[in-house]
């Protein structure tokens, strides 16, 4: 049995589902957008920062962002896996990339919460 060390365990299936969920939160996230600016027909200011300091859109904003970089993250492995056959170039890459999604993140939450 063959063991991949860069897949933490997981199988085809886990990474399947992780993708399409994370697909249909980004979708959800996109369609409530589009529909906020256009139902709101002058967009200002305050209408923007009422929709953002509402705690559920706070929470939705920050669930979208964390499937924003696991969808990333299983797209970039996968890319890398496929096509970077140099092992140790590869595990540069993904900590390099890993490293700049926990900094997205941070500066995500910093973002969306005020910390």
């Amino acid at each position: 049995m063959v063991t991949n060390a860069a897949s933490f365990g997981r199988s085809g299936v886990h990474d399947f589902i992780l993708l399409r969920a994370s697909a249909v939160i980004l979708a959800c996230y996109t369609i409530f957008m589009v529909g906020f600016i256009a139902c709101s027909s002058p967009l200002t200011y305050d209408a923007w920062h009422g929709l953002f300091s509402a705690l559920p859109m706070k929470v939705f904003t920050l669930l979208t962002l964390v499937a924003l970089l696991v969808h990333a993250w299983i797209g970039v492995w996968q890319v890398l896996t496929d096509y970077v056959k140099c092992t140790s170039l590869r595990g540069v890459l993904q900590f390099t990339f890993v490293v700049t999604v926990f900094c997205y993140l941070a500066a995500g939450i910093v973002i969306v919460w005020g910390v």
